[in-house]
């Protein structure tokens, strides 16, 4: 079994001030692999201290510098690629081929991407032609405290580690505890590019002990947080007592609206192929299929004939099958609000209670669609982070769009139509972060994120380079020589 109990702090692994160990379980079989400790508010102030004296001189180094620190990173994340997506299969059930190539990849993408963003940005400029001796200068915030979800490790710890560094702060990492393995794998990383001591610490933990010590701690200035809202909330009313800045990367019950002039098959295939991808682990994932009446009952076939066919198997199994999800906690809480949806009368036509046929351990859930879903349905307004969609009949895109934005949840949308006047017309008034139509991919360096209990603030690009800035207007420059 792995032991992977000590901390990455002030450039070197630190044991926990007091011992406290846990278990990291395989979702697959429900066994430990590995072995982490569990830190306390005293680890915490060991690793602040260490960014804080960081901080003075990494928040002068050049554009150059920190460029060259990056592109060091970069090669050791994909000189240690196979590590990488080893370690997400095995901690949180990612098929391999899905850890490999998009998992354990998203983080190469990512940091070339902010390398690219890091060479453009303009962090001094003048405010305008009529304000000639006015500068504006981005600068460094500080220390930030950075907490990390066990969905999608890699891209949100390089979402929110690389830009941070990019951007001359200094950072304490907190990934989940639950699949902290592959954060281990990245501190490896980050050691073997050689950034100076203190710019890079990480300390495992849970949220109410570690989360909740950085988010008040007086010496971290920011904290960017991936999670669940219920988290998210307690994170920024503890953030509070500091006035520092707060990031929020949230849920999603996204809607996918698919009008009858579509192509309705690949459309429906196309909105279960991406509800179930990782499982249903995503928190933008296209969760509530709202289909034009006309049409509807044959969406209803399609979609209840993908799921029957969707392949459940083992994560070390080569293939697009699906994998367990994360946890007993999880799966707990999948089955009870798959017979939430029983109860309250939805036409379960895919899927339902209990493992698929043939696993008799694991924290596998069964590919799972009701139809008939009214949008007051709990299942149609709480995230349920596994593998089962919901469908939802409208009668006209007025409908639609109410149905869509009425959600406590603003990150994505979708959109499938053969009208692109009214794809236009509908994303304008969607109320969401994101809007993709017709299965259009989202390009390197957009900005991630959403409204209402999504979220705050952006992730990728430049968006997420300015999260971790600071503005300052400078009157008087260069007035001396007017």
């Amino acid at each position: 079994m792995l032991r992977k109990t000590d901390f990455f702090i002030d450039g070197k692994w630190t044991a926990p001030v007091a011992p406290r160990e846990l278990e990291v379980i395989n979702p697959a079989d429900e066994q430990a692999f590995a072995v982490i400790s569990l830190g306390s508010s005293a680890d915490v102030d060991k690793a602040v201290a260490a960014a804080r004296k960081a901080f003075d001189s990494w928040s002068r180094t050049s554009r150059e510098e920190r460029v060259e620190y990056l592109e060091k990173l970069l090669e050791a994340y994909k000189k240690r690629l196979p590590d990488m997506a080893g370690a997400i299969s095995s901690e949180m059930g990612a098929p391999i081929k899905l850890a490999t190539e998009s998992q354990a990849a998203v983080g190469v993408s990512h940091i070339k991407s902010f390398i690219r963003t890091l060479k453009n940005f303009d962090f001094e400029h003048r405010l305008s032609d009529i304000a000639p001796n006015d500068r504006i200068v981005h600068e460094p915030i500080g220390v930030c405290g950075l907490i990390t979800p066990w969905n999608w490790p890699m891209n949100q710890v390089t979402l929110k580690v690389v830009p941070a560094i990019a951007a001359g702060c200094t950072v304490v990492l907190k990934p989940s505890e639950i699949a902290p393995m592959s954060s281990i794998v990245f501190a490896e990383m980050m050691e073997e590019a050689g950034f100076p001591a203190g710019v890079f610490n990480m300390v495992n933990g849970d949220g109410p002990t570690v989360g909740e010590a950085m988010s008040r701690h007086p010496g971290i200035d920011m904290m960017s947080f991936t999670g669940s809202t219920r988290a998210g909330i307690a994170v920024t009313k503890a953030a509070a007592e500091t006035v520092k800045r707060v990031t929020l990367e949230l849920g999603g019950k996204s809607p996918n609206i698919v009008f009858a002039d579509s192509d309705l098959q690949a459309a429906v295939h196309r909105g279960l192929a991406h509800c179930f991808e990782n499982t249903g682990q995503s928190c933008n994932a296209p969760t509530r299929m709202l289909v034009e009446r006309s049409v509807y009952d044959r969406a209803v076939e399609v979609a209840a004939d993908f799921a029957k066919n969707a392949k459940v198997g083992n994560p070390t199994d080569d293939g697009d099958h699906i994998g367990p999800v994360v946890s007993e906690a999880q799966f707990d809480k999948i089955q009870g609000l798959i017979d939430v949806g029983i109860k309250e009368g939805a036409r379960l036509v895919a899927g339902g209670l209990g493992r698929p046929e043939g696993f008799n351990r694991g924290y596998f859930v069964r590919p799972t669609v009701f139809a008939d879903v009214s949008n007051d349905m709990r299942i149609a307004q709480e995230e349920v982070f596994g593998p089962v969609l919901t469908m939802i009949p409208f009668d006209s895109e007025e409908d639609a769009i109410a149905i869509a934005n009425d959600t406590p949840y603003g990150l994505s949308s979708y959109i499938q139509t053969g009208d692109e006047e009214k794809a236009h017309r509908v994303a304008r008034r969607l109320r969401a972060g994101m809007v993709q139509i017709n299965g259009a991919s989202r390009g390197s360096g957009s900005p991630f994120g959403g409204y209402k209990q999504s979220g705050l603030g952006r992730e990728g690009g430049k968006w997420g380079l300015e999260d971790f800035l600071e503005v300052k207007a400078i009157s008087g420059w260069g007035a001396q020589e007017a």
